[in-house]
């Protein structure tokens, strides 16, 4: 895979700043060290990760920028509109989008956890907002795995020049589904297309010349792929691991030698 080039018609997004009138607000999610200290955090590159901790933000501020650009909170484009039950946060009112003279033609914001409920809505024969199946491989997402439907989403649906928000996308994505995930992004980049994108897959992050920000007690910062926790347990694990399990699961005062 080659290595993709900046393409300035590519980043829609450009950085994001939390408005200096809330940066010592105490509640959710200000209270998030990775949310409270953002500064401003520059999007220079057609792929973006945020990594990090159950609840160190990067969800947080994922939706949050997703909203901000206009999409729906629970997911989908700009032109649906549902809601089941409003969880997000008012974390888009307190940031500023630095964005591109020339807009998408394209954007979707995935949400792992709410697509059961977007599949719905899609596929709701008495709304107008419902779109033609065709654009999701010509079969009804609920009579397909999360993993079929959501890569019939990337394949048939994602035109390209577009602005693509992924929540843990990897949620229900076999390895080799992961796999056919950046092939397909890396097609849709060389279509001048921006991601940003939360996540725990070491194979994801791979993705090359991505930005990396990790969260954490701190704000983003820029991490390299191979210094990830994520690249770093995954390749301890799959080079030792019967050291690393004996190590796991051992019983606490017995000698890990006597384990397995």
């Amino acid at each position: 895979m080659a290595q993709p080039t900046s393409d300035l018609r590519s980043l829609f997004l450009q950085a994001v700043t939390l408005r200096r009138t809330v940066a010592n607000r105490t509640d959710y999610p200000y209270s998030l060290p990775a949310i409270r200290e953002l500064g401003t955090l520059e999007l220079l590159t057609p792929v973006t990760f945020f990594v990090g901790e159950n609840g160190s933000g990067k969800s947080t501020l994922l939706e949050a920028l997703a909203v901000g650009y206009g999409l729906n909170p629970e997911g989908g484009t700009k032109h649906v509109r549902f809601a089941t039950r409003s969880s997000h946060s008012d974390l888009h009112k307190s940031l500023v989008l630095a964005k591109a003279r020339v807009a998408p033609t394209d954007s979707y914001f995935l949400r792992a956890e709410t697509f059961y409920n977007l599949a719905s809505v899609i596929e709701d024969p008495t709304d107008r907002r419902a779109y033609d199946l065709e654009t999701f491989g010509g079969r009804s997402l609920h009579d397909q795995s999360y993993g079929e439907s959501f890569l019939g989403l990337v394949l048939q649906r994602l035109r390209g020049n577009g602005l693509y928000f992924f929540d843990e996308p990897e949620a229900a994505l076999s390895p080799a589904r992961q796999l056919a995930l950046l092939a397909a992004m890396h097609q849709l980049v060389a279509r001048h297309s921006q991601f940003i994108i939360a996540t725990h897959s070491p194979i994801l992050l791979g993705y090359p010349g991505a930005t990396i920000y990790l969260f954490g007690p701190h704000r983003p910062m820029p991490i390299a792929y191979h210094e990830t926790e994520h690249y770093q347990i995954t390749k301890a694990f799959l080079e030792h691991p019967d050291r690393m399990l004996r190590e796991l699961l051992r019983d606490e005062g017995t000698p890990a030698e006597e384990v397995g």
